[in-house]
């Protein structure tokens, strides 16, 4: 999104409402941060008045006095004395109070909303992810939202008690000294131009470094995934260079938000210097113009306003730091509210909830497109009744794997419908659906942890004797108990630490495990050896006599005793029917099955 745009929206008033929506469970926290900001902005000026009462009436008073009423007021300032440094340790413990809420508070609201995402993330359709980056994702799901919890810790409640202090203090200015206030106040204006030019600019680096750190975590989290393939082309060089061009913009933006704060904040302390010398000046201008009394009067005020010129600048120092921090978070929070606002969902609407299907598959003229009017399947119709066997096959990218992804609602059909046991797949609940099929990809994901956590994906309800028969069913247990650890060796991220075939069995433990009516094998012995092959396929007969089954294999030899074959080319039905029936029409089926045959006897 052009920065232009989201400058507009830094200040939408409601977003910022929707932000703070997030604090009403604690509002308790956060009405209690504004009261410690109204209370610290009226006890900052308290000690500086005191310390000009104390030199006016009991200081120079004293000068003058006589030995007991000078004895008197020296008591007195012991008094003031232990009085300042009781208002200045209330004040410190405010300040810590203060402090620890507004961070405890951003913390808290970062906590609920980066669930709310994140369950928003596992809601949102699989089309999300095959056009978002992952890294920009996970941008989204931390950078971002970390961004937010600045609105509440360096932001917005900071700003608040910046600027009632700023108030305050000058309040107690006028009313001590009027005059004195003004021309303390005459280099302001440089003071108010410097902030502008210094929030704008810092706002725009900010930005740019935000686009940078999401492009730097998309193009690190999908390379670092894909350095096989890197390596493999010896691209190494290529992408070492696309990554400096992306890291360099990072940097670039970064020291150009550093080169405002080289030059601001020496203005800061110039008008601060700027504001004492005329405070000095005009102080010993009138000197000269008073009397004794009424410039020893003058010494306390002079004192004072030194004092209230430093607290004066110490949050107009911040300030402007703080507002683009405060728009920053508004930015962060409008690319994480575009994600909670994502719509792009599966329908969850279905209300049946079957203990168990019986596993009858029923496609009827079903269309469907990744994008637009893109037909991926066009026109497929087919029936599988329960226990029986389907075998696909077909080209590479002739819709086999779409036909499963439909199946279990990954993605939604465009035109016709799909039935399981007779009832609209749309009519079923979505975690019943997705529990009663069980899927063994080609490509299989192992997430870091143990074995035991990737067969049973860390669900506690399942007992370890269940996932030790299904394993042994397999012909896996054996393997698995001579890895270091058994069952708790740690297979690392993406199952790196073991091979492709073992991979693939250990999913199809998985697949197993759960006891799905209907099963999917996609490409499910494409990975392994002859001896793995020959285990799945002793498992598979076992149990697929009372289960639905659809196989997806480029091996015809594995599908020979299919109840139904089906040929898919371009997305549309070529041909349907037994392995024999298809042998005799000697028409597609017949070509591949040739090809392969020729290929295992060359």
């Amino acid at each position: 999104m052009p920065s232009s745009i989201l400058r507009k929206k830094i200040f939408d008033f409601s977003q910022l409402r929707r932000v703070l929506q997030y604090t009403r469970p604690y509002k308790k926290w956060f009405y209690g941060s504004i009261t410690l900001s109204i209370l610290l902005a009226v006890i900052s000026p308290l000690r500086p008045y005191l310390i000009q009462y104390t030199v006016n009436t009991y200081i120079h008073g004293g000068l003058t006095a006589d030995l007991t009423i000078r004895e008197r007021m020296i008591q007195l300032i012991t008094y003031v004395t232990i009085l300042q440094i009781g208002i200045l340790l209330i004040e410190t413990l405010l300040r810590f109070y203060f402090s620890f809420i507004t961070a405890w508070l951003g913390q808290t609201v970062v906590k609920d909303l980066r669930i709310a995402v994140y369950k928003r993330v596992l809601a949102l359709n699989l089309s999300q992810y095959d056009k978002t980056p992952i890294g920009t994702l996970t941008t989204r799901t931390i950078n971002d939202i970390e961004a937010i919890n600045d609105i509440f810790s360096e932001g917005l409640i900071p700003i608040v008690s910046d600027l009632l202090s700023i108030i305050s203090i000058l309040l107690f200015m006028f009313l001590s000294n009027w005059q004195l206030t003004l021309i303390c106040l005459i280099p302001f204006p440089i003071l108010i131009v410097a902030t502008y030019f210094f929030k704008e600019t810092v706002n725009k680096s900010f930005i740019r470094v935000r686009n940078a750190v999401a492009a730097l975590n998309a193009f690190v989290q999908e390379h670092i995934t894909g350095m096989q393939i890197v390596q493999a082309f010896a691209a190494e060089k290529r992408e070492y260079n696309s990554f400096r061009k992306i890291n360099k913009e990072h940097r670039n933006a970064n020291i150009k938000a550093i080169f405002a704060y080289s030059v601001f904040f020496p203005i800061v302390e110039i008008v601060l210097a700027f504001s004492t010398g005329l405070l000095v000046w005009w102080g010993a201008s009138e000197v000269l113009h008073l009397s004794e009394k009424q410039a020893a009067s003058l010494t306390g005020e002079i004192i004072a306003f030194f004092l209230y010129l430093n607290l004066l600048f110490r949050p107009l120092r911040l300030i402007a730091d703080k507002f683009n921090t405060l728009q920053m978070g508004m930015v962060a929070s409008e690319r994480v509210f575009r994600v909670l606002d994502n719509t792009d969902m599966m329908p969850n609407n279905g209300q049946y909830a079957p203990m168990k299907l019986r596993g009858r598959v029923i496609f009827d003229h079903v269309y469907f497109a990744y994008t637009d009017d893109r037909w991926v399947l066009k026109n497929i119709s087919f029936r599988i009744e329960p226990g029986e066997t389907l075998a696909i096959v077909g080209h590479t990218g002739s819709g086999k794997t779409s036909i499963i992804s439909i199946l279990n609602r990954l993605y939604a059909i465009q035109k016709g419908s799909i039935l399981i046991d007779d009832h609209a797949i749309e009519t079923y609940k979505l975690d019943v659906l997705r529990a009663n099929i069980g899927v063994v990809l080609q490509d299989v994901f192992l997430f870091s942890g143990s074995v035991l956590d990737n067969i049973t994906l860390r669900n506690k309800e399942i007992p370890f004797e269940k996932v030790v028969n299904a394993a042994k069913l397999i012909g896996m247990h054996d393997f698995i108990m001579r890895l270091p650890g058994g069952y708790d060796y740690d297979v690392m991220e993406r199952g790196n630490t073991l091979s492709l075939g073992q991979r693939q069995l250990l999913s199809f433990i998985r697949a197993l495990l759960f006891n799905p009516s209907i099963l999917i094998l996609d490409e499910a012995t494409s990975s392994v050896d002859t001896e793995s092959e020959r285990l799945i396929q002793e498992a598979i007969g076992k149990l697929i006599a009372d289960r639905t089954s659809i196989v997806i294999a480029h091996r015809l030899s594995t599908i020979r005793k299919a109840n139904k074959i089906i040929v898919l080319d371009k997305g549309e039905i070529l041909e349907m029917g037994t392995h024999e029936e298809l042998i005799e029409k000697e028409g597609f089926y017949f070509k591949l099955h040739q090809m392969q045959f020729e290929k295992l006897n060359a």
